[in-house]
Parts: C-alpha cells; sequence; structure tokens
C-alpha cells in the first residue's frame, strides 16, 4: 500500500468509470476518504449497498465539499451546469479533473466556473467494457491502459504531476496531450468506429424484422462485435457525438470515401486492390496486439463477473 496521493477524493458521477477509479485507488491506497454522489437515488442506494465510496452523498456539492481532488464523472453534456453546482464548496489548492471523452467541449463548460485557487486538469481514461453503472466497476480497469491527461494554459505542475501519479497508481501507462489533438485522436480510434458500430446494429434491425431471428443466431460471425461497442451508454455516446461534431464529420468523411474506393474495388472486381488494402489493416490489428492493448480474444471486461 503506498502513501496517500489525496486525502480525500471526490467522485461526481457513479457509472463504470468511478465505480472502477474507486476500487482502483483502495486497492493501491491512493486516497484516505472517497466521496460520492450520483444524480440517480436508485444509484446512490445500489453505491450503498455495495460499499462504493467510503461515503456517498445526496449532493454534488456536498460530496465535493472539502475534496483535494474532485472529478467529473458524469455524460460530457453536464459537465458544465454540475461544475457551476460545486464551485463555491471547492477549497483552495484542490484539484478538479473529468474522465470526458471529449475534451474542448469540458474545457469550454468547466473552466469558466473554475474558482481562483483551484487547479483545473483535464482527463481521459482509455477504457471502459459495455456494461455500465456503480456495479459494473472492477479495480483492474486500468490496468496497462492509457490515460490522456489534457492540462490547460496556466495548469499547475505540480497538480498535473499529482494526478499523473494517482492515474499511474491505478494501474494505468499516462501521456499528456493538447484538447484538440486528443478530439481528432479520439475520433479515429473511439468516436467514429462507436457511430459505425451503432449504425452497423441499426442496419441488422431492420434486416432482422425479415429474416427473424437468424442476425442474432449466427452473430459469432463478426456481428457479436460490433453489438459490444454498440451496447455502450447511450447517453454519453450522444453527448460524444454533439460535442465532437467537427473532429467526428472529418473523419466520417474519410471513412466514406474509403468505403467509396472499397465499393468501386469489389465492383471492377479489384483483387490487388482489396488483398494490399486488407493487409495494411491487419498490420494495424497486430501493431495493437504488440502495444498490450488488447489479446487475441477481447472480453470486454466480461472475465470479471460482471
Amino acid at each position: 500500500m503506498s502513501k496517500p496521493i489525496y486525502d480525500r477524493v471526490a467522485l461526481i458521477g457513479l457509472g463504470l468509470i468511478a465505480s472502477s477509479m474507486f476500487w482502483a485507488m483502495k486497492r493501491a491506497g491512493l486516497a484516505g476518504e472517497v466521496t460520492g454522489y450520483a444524480r440517480s437515488q436508485a444509484t446512490r442506494d445500489t453505491a450503498r449497498e455495495i460499499g462504493l465510496c467510503d461515503r456517498v452523498c445526496d449532493s454534488a456539492a456536498e460530496a465535493a465539499q472539502g475534496a483535494d481532488l474532485v472529478v467529473l464523472c458524469v455524460p460530457v453534456g453536464a459537465m458544465g451546469p454540475v461544475m457551476k453546482e460545486i464551485a463555491p464548496m471547492l477549497k483552495p489548492g484542490a484539484t478538479v479533473s473529468d474522465v470526458g471523452s471529449v475534451k474542448r467541449h469540458v474545457i469550454d463548460a468547466v473552466q469558466p466556473h473554475i474558482p481562483d485557487g483551484v487547479h483545473f486538469v483535464p482527463a481521459h481514461p482509455l477504457a471502459g467494457t459495455e456494461h455500465s453503472g456503480p456495479e459494473a466497476g472492477f479495480a483492474e480497469l486500468y490496468d496497462n491502459r492509457w490515460c490522456l491527461l489534457v492540462p490547460v494554459e496556466g495548469s499547475d505542475p505540480a497538480a498535473v504531476a499529482a494526478l499523473r501519479a494517482l492515474w499511474e497508481g491505478m494501474g494505468a501507462n499516462v501521456e499528456e496531450m493538447d484538447a484538440d489533438h486528443h478530439d481528432l485522436v479520439l475520433s479515429v480510434t473511439s468516436h467514429t468506429p462507436h457511430l459505425i458500430a451503432y449504425t452497423m446494429v441499426g442496419v441488422a434491425d431492420d434486416l432482422r424484422r425479415v429474416t427473424d431471428s437468424e442476425v442474432i443466431k449466427y452473430s459469432a460471425a463478426g456481428f457479436r462485435d460490433f453489438t459490444r461497442i454498440a451496447a455502450s451508454d447511450p447517453t454519453m455516446w450522444r453527448d460524444v457525438f454533439l460535442t465532437n461534431k467537427d473532429a467526428t464529420l472529418e473523419i466520417l468523411g474519410r471513412f466514406t470515401e474509403e468505403l467509396f474506393a472499397l465499393q468501386r474495388a469489389i465492383r471492377t472486381g479489384d483483387g490487388d486492390m482489396l488483398h494490399d488494402y486488407f493487409t495494411r489493416t491487419r498490420a494495424i490489428r497486430r501493431g495493437i496486439i504488440e502495444a498490450g492493448q488488447d489479446t487475441d480474444a477481447p472480453d470486454f471486461g466480461r472475465g470479471h463477473g460482471k
């Protein structure tokens, strides 16, 4: 057990990411006390039942009061209003962070409400499963996954270093990145793939009306992996696309161009083009496995009894 990095951490929002943070912090002794708040009474009740957080509060302001680190774990569209609510309760020297999948919008929404003397260090852990809610979390979620820190102009180096130490203590690899670059990179690696998965599952749903249960029955052929991605939290993903509009539309445009090129190759029987294309994309998959960011059989967190 290491010495706590923060005496008190407040988690605002108690879904998969926050609950995994709690168990990971407890595993490594990184926080003295962890308070938590969720908007839903049912979620707060569940958190209390399973021992999630040392103290579950009935308001975000109460959870944030006196905390050394406050982590906003709510959908990105809700971060501005939540920050405005808790701002008067923050103590001088505290750090505010978040776990949002989009960074420029979060900075624009949250930063105006950060009080003088409080540090703001946005972050994004690149980890998750297809499950959500307080019971979905587990301490190992961040092990050997990346967490991107996105310091704002004037971020206190000591505050950034402490947050880096926290994420590293929870098992993550940490890198710093500019907000706009983050949003472009994530639109390639996460946002657009999710949109494509949602689309493919939607197409199959239309087809299923014609073919009865065959789409479900024979899904192991590849469709199953789309459904894992498309099972992600709908509120979170709605907000991601509305708040990372420009980067997502740019990547979707490129995707459409690639799709047209593949359509043309299939139509004209251009086997060489298809073979070269698939060889190139296969190499990317191998690179992901070699980097330790996946295995040949991804479990999407399901090896943890959830």
